[in-house]
């Protein structure tokens, strides 16, 4: 099928001949973009369009009975222009499939009860919450009766806002914690008054004394994130009753929660009398600072929040209760400023008031964390050499005295890994011996898994440290896109490892295109991608964006390497790419290139092609300008990428990232002589390869400026050159068809390069 340029938007962005060019022999033409390019699609082959219209399930969360878990879904339609959302439920020990339930008017869906479900809605001019009961009977002989939904949900109470989010109910405690965006009063009551008198105000200024400005993809305003609660009881009768005061829990502290961008329910936790919570330190100045620190307060709000954390940390991450409420874990990293450094797992006993650090010797870093229901053991996710795996620790005896290096058995400081592929995620332990996660990986978007047998792990785990594998047993649940990928054949990807610089060991991976047989020779366009971060990695999962696969089955020989700076790897592996930007992992990607065109003689190195956004970006920007390095790309395309790093260090929201990764703040001495190094503006007299550039207008990480800046300078040296704007993404391509777009432009562009000529 071929796009219509309606469609795509292909007309509206043709800049080749509205501006004077420079009557060079590079210069492209408008008629030199082949028009009739499309993309490859047939019923075995898995395309952009398939890419973007599949269906993308959620992590799933189960009842407290552990018998049927709840998954968000969502699915594009093409016909209407529309991402439709729904909730599977979906049973977790027995083969009735699972229900969907579609959310005509969105909203969040949680756990009240066992066989009662929470759906919350866009009332006029607040927030409706329902009850929807759950009915299951898998014994029963109709199969319409095993699983189904009531189809009169009841309301049970409303919020007098329409932003809250992030709901979190205690069963035992009978309360409901949420967040929402409120004025320094803390009153839910008047957001809506304050919002008119702010919008009448006779002006449009923002008007700023500190930091942030704005911050991801949003200007900052007069309100911030804070935690609530309300009393949510069920009486004898099973009618809900729904509180009537909500209670400000963070009101007069400076403390704000989720933290902001990304913060969620995973910023903080509930148990029968208390919250416990994660927030930017209130005393410093949040753009140049990482520091958190975590607080336990009351559950109605009553008295003044109480610090755990040391106050020598810097960002924290998941605090989390323990099953009886005695204890509580988070994830903290050393380091001030710096936002990859190692988190540790650490600690705090709130009988005893002591906290230690779990994890202080492992050189991985955790990234979700749950106790077993008996309190013994702590499970977690954690990457590990571009897997995500799931981990357990036995929870020591609590030191006498707090410490951030216990003296513990190698028991208690060796994690055990209980699966060893893809990439997990959705931690929750369950009632009688299992364990749930939610896993994806490069063949296929996220589904449920149970693990069986646990106790087997942890009763060893106590005797001798050791675990016997085969003692738990692994089951899929779901299989949400199996019939959508059915025949499409995606590549599990293959890994290859090499020495890189330092002599150290690198790790990436390959994907074969669709077609490729063994003793192909020359044949196949290789294609490098190159990820962000700079310290992030191509893992084993999914991916809605950078899906290598849609590459490989358009004939792209797909090349993904973990240069140094990447995580999963070992911690010093991370922070050596720190003000090294144009160093290091440019000898790991030299030598990665040169190790696979040696074993893969089917790839036509005649016909490369790279691609990069976040540090990708800048590291297309750089190879623009070192044709020493020897790639030999034909073609470029950066997304959201740097040009200017000196001027980043001014222009970019999180001030601290810049000043950690090029040695301090742009004016100062270190910065500037690194920025004169390594900085991709500074070798613009050197590009010469043709390069698309991508942008979002409200990417406030890298401002648009620096894809515009590169583009002028493309156009003014004759290079064959495009600029692609998404006037309403951020550093991601989010919105579904521009997606799509997104995919088309990069695709055609390649092609225009180094697809065959038929």
């Amino acid at each position: 099928m071929r796009f219509p340029f309606s469609l795509l938007g292909l007309t509206a962005q043709i800049p080749f001949l509205n501006s004077p060019q420079p009557l060079t022999t590079t210069t492209m033409a408008a008629g030199d973009v082949r028009p009739d390019f499309a993309f490859k699609e047939a019923a075995d082959i898995f395309s952009p369009k398939d890419l973007v219209g599949l269906g993308r399930p959620g992590v799933a969360v189960a009842n407290l009975a552990g018998d049927l878990a709840v998954v968000p879904f969502s699915k594009y339609s093409f016909d209407e222009k529309k991402n439709k959302k729904s909730i599977f439920i979906v049973p977790l020990e027995s083969p009735v499939k699972p229900h969907e339930f579609p959310l005509e008017k969105g909203g969040e869906a949680f756990w009240i009860t066992p066989r009662t479900l929470a759906h919350v809605v866009e009332g006029e001019d607040n927030l409706e919450i329902y009850a929807v009961d759950v009915f299951y009977n898998p014994d029963s002989l109709n199969a319409d009766e095993q699983l189904k939904i009531s189809t009169s949900p009841q309301l049970i109470g409303t919020i007098p806002t329409k932003t809250a989010s992030n709901f979190r109910y205690h069963q035992r405690s009978q309360y409901l914690v949420f967040s929402d965006n409120v004025y320094a009063d803390s009153n839910l009551t008047s957001i809506k008054e304050q919002d008119e008198e702010y919008n009448n105000r006779g002006n449009s200024a923002y008007v700023y004394d500190t930091t942030y400005v704005r911050h991801w993809d949003t200007w900052q305003g007069l309100k911030k994130p804070e935690l609530f609660s309300v009393r949510l009881v069920q009486d004898p009768d099973r009618n809900w009753l729904f509180g009537q005061e909500f209670h400000p829990l963070l009101k007069g502290t400076g403390h704000n929660s989720p933290v902001e961008p990304f913060g969620g329910t995973d910023d903080f936790d509930v148990s029968t009398t208390h919250v416990v919570y994660t927030t930017k330190d209130p005393k410093l100045p949040e753009a140049w600072h990482t520091k958190q620190n975590v607080y336990l307060v009351d559950i109605k709000g009553e008295g003044k929040p109480k610090e755990l954390t040391s106050g020598k940390q810097g960002a924290i991450h998941s605090p989390v209760f323990s099953s009886s409420g005695n204890k509580v874990a988070w994830l903290e990293l050393d380091k001030d400023g710096y936002e990859s450094d190692r988190a540790k797992i650490v600690i705090y006993d709130l009988i005893r008031h002591v906290r230690f650090t779990l994890t202080q010797k492992w050189d991985r870093s955790p990234d979700s964390l749950a106790f077993n229901k008996e309190d013994t053991f702590i499970y977690f996710t954690a990457g590990d050499e571009a897997k995500v795996k799931v981990f357990v620790l036995p929870v020591p005896p609590t030191p006498y005295q707090s410490t951030t290096n216990p003296d513990l058995d190698p028991k208690y400081t060796h994690p055990i890994a209980l699966t060893s592929t893809a990439a997990a995620s959705g931690l929750q332990t369950l009632y009688t011996d299992r364990l749930l996660f939610s896993r994806s990986s490069f063949t296929s978007p996220n589904d449920v898994f149970i693990v069986h047998g646990v106790k087997h792990i942890q009763d060893a785990l106590l005797q001798d440290g050791n675990a016997d594998l085969a003692a738990i047993k692994i089951t899929q649940v779901t299989n949400f896109t199996e019939d959508d990928l059915k025949g499409k054949d995606l590549s599990k990807g293959e890994e290859f490892w090499f020495k890189g610089a330092l002599d150290k060991k690198v790790q990436g991976w390959v994907l074969k295109p669709k077609g490729w047989s063994e003793g192909d020779k020359k044949k196949w366009p290789g294609l490098l991608l190159i990820h962000g971060g700079p310290q992030g990695a191509w893992e084993d999962q999914w991916s809605t964006r950078w899906n290598p696969n849609v590459f490989a089955q358009q004939g792209y020989f797909v090349v993904m390497i973990n240069p140094t700076g990447s995580t999963t790897f070992g911690q010093e592996f991370t922070d050596a790419i720190a003000e090294d930007w144009g160093g290091k992992p440019f000898v790991d990607m030299i030598q990665g290139w040169k190790y696979v065109l040696d074993k893969h003689p089917e790839i036509d190195a005649d016909r490369a092609v790279a691609a990069g956004a976040s540090w990708g970006g800048y590291a297309i920007n750089w190879i623009q300008g070192h044709p020493e390095l020897g790639f030999n790309f034909k073609a470029l395309v950066g997304h959201d990428g740097v040009f200017d790093s000196n001027y980043n260090g001014y222009s970019t929201d999180e001030l601290f990232f810049f000043n950690h990764e090029w040695g301090g703040r742009p004016w100062e001495t270190k910065s500037k002589k690194l920025s004169e190094k390594y900085s991709p503006a500074n070798y613009v007299h050197k590009w010469s390869t043709p390069q698309l550039l991508i942008h979002g207008s409200k990417d406030y990480r890298l401002p648009e400026t620096e894809s515009i800046g590169a583009f002028h300078a493309l156009q003014q040296l004759g290079i064959p050159s495009r600029l692609v704007v998404f006037p309403d993404e951020n550093h991601w391509v989010l919105n579904h068809g521009n997606s799509l777009k997104w995919h088309y432009e990069v695709l055609r562009w390649f092609d225009q390069f180094v697809g065959k000529k038929d």
